[in-house]
């Protein structure tokens, strides 16, 4: 079969990304366009300064992406782009451009849902380390920003199926790690200051229980089969629990003094905020982590153990983290389970998941619509 090169691009929320993909095996370049230096101020993401980045950066990106891949418009197979889920405004700039792009030159379009754009991150640098035959089922934690979803995956010739059988009733992991990070002003995104910092800090020190979410299914009576067992995730409670002991153990005057020290720094680092951290903060960022992680892949590998599943991947942006990455290997080897990561640069959002992904549905068929729709709240499976 010959070679299919597919141009993705990807805009769901606040980075601008393209990338060209061969044949869903092997990345040919991947250019992204971070919007942090935008959104730092403001401690999170701020959706129509996001729509507008987006709209500056889209065309660059999507031309050093070709030139990159030494590709040109007419000789690319396919472009692909994200439907969903995501913000709105984000999405559409995305999308009217792919759709606009792929009229002008004549190429198909595929749609992608996010969520299967980062488990084909995880396909993707597997199959480029020459691994092609996974043992299915494989159980994938989509663990990011915005998402915190589990999905039973199987493949039937080249087409991808998904299930999902669990997910956040509330905060997503990602999002609980940027709100903490924005209450004791350790900068903005707040997994990777988070991540660095906790190194240093006890990770007992403080206790923080998780509620113990209740499931109809667990009853057997009723559940007609094991199929329906669900996981579902809960963070909010976590980050009100870290707001109670910052406010019970008036930290409020070693916080504004952090932030004093740290709002003239241009390119905030993680070494930075070490820097200004005492040692009953450093005490609750490793504890916060470390209840996290514990809770992300205690249910995780359950959920494996009681679907029978043969492999675990984690992906998402989340899964960049140190600590979730070192946990999952061990539980993982205890119940003798292989699991699988992307790269880093790979765990954020990327085109290049994107472009992996429509390689099974450029082979399907599987093209849009002239009136395709980006969809905020697309699901997958």
């Amino acid at each position: 079969m010959a070679d299919t090169y597919i141009l993705g691009i990807e805009s769901s929320c606040d980075e601008t990304a393209a990338a060209v993909v061969r044949s869903g095996e092997e990345l040919i370049s991947n250019v992204v366009y971070s919007q942090i230096a935008t959104h730092h101020p403001y401690g999170g993401v701020v959706p129509e300064l996001a729509s507008r980045e987006h709209l500056r950066a889209i065309v660059p990106v999507v031309r050093k992406a070709l030139e990159d891949a030494s590709k040109t418009y007419e000789t690319i197979d396919a472009i692909a782009v994200t439907q969903g889920p995501g913000l709105a405004g984000s999405l559409l700039v995305g999308l009217s451009y792919a759709k606009a792009l792929a009229f002008a030159v004549d190429k198909p379009l595929i749609a992608v849902n996010h969520l299967e754009g980062h488990i084909h991150a995880v396909l993707l640098e597997e199959r480029q380390n020459g691994n092609t035959e996974l043992q299915f089922p494989v159980l994938a934690l989509v663990v990011s920003g915005g998402h915190t979803h589990l999905y039973l995956a199987e493949r039937r010739n080249s087409a991808w199926t998904y299930r999902n059988i669990g997910h956040t009733r509330d905060d997503a992991a990602g999002e609980a790690f940027d709100k903490v990070a924005k209450l004791l002003e350790l900068g903005y995104p707040g997994g990777p200051v988070i991540d660095f910092l906790a190194k240093h800090g006890d990770p007992d020190a403080v206790k923080f229980p998780f509620a113990q979410i209740k499931h109809r299914d667990r009853n057997p009576e009723n559940r007609h089969s094991p199929d329906e067992l669900r996981t579902d995730f809960s963070y909010s409670g976590i980050k009100t629990a870290v707001l109670r002991y910052v406010e019970v153990h008036v930290m409020a005057e070693s916080i504004q003094r952090r932030r004093e020290a740290i709002k003239s720094i241009a390119k905030l680092k993680p070494e930075d905020c070490l820097a200004h951290c005492d040692r009953q903060t450093l005490d609750l960022v490793a504890s916060f982590q470390h209840a996290v992680v514990n809770d992300l892949v205690s249910k995780t590998v359950a959920a494996a153990v009681d679907h029978g599943v043969a492999t675990l991947m984690v992906t998402g942006g989340v899964a960049a983290n140190s600590e979730l990455r070192e946990t999952f290997e061990n539980r993982a080897a205890e119940e003798a389970l292989p699991v699988f990561f992307p790269s880093r640069k790979l765990s954020t959002d990327n085109a290049a998941m994107i472009a992996a992904a429509a390689y099974p549905r450029f082979l399907a068929g599987e093209l849009a619509p002239a009136d395709v729709s980006s969809d905020a709240g697309l699901r997958l499976g």
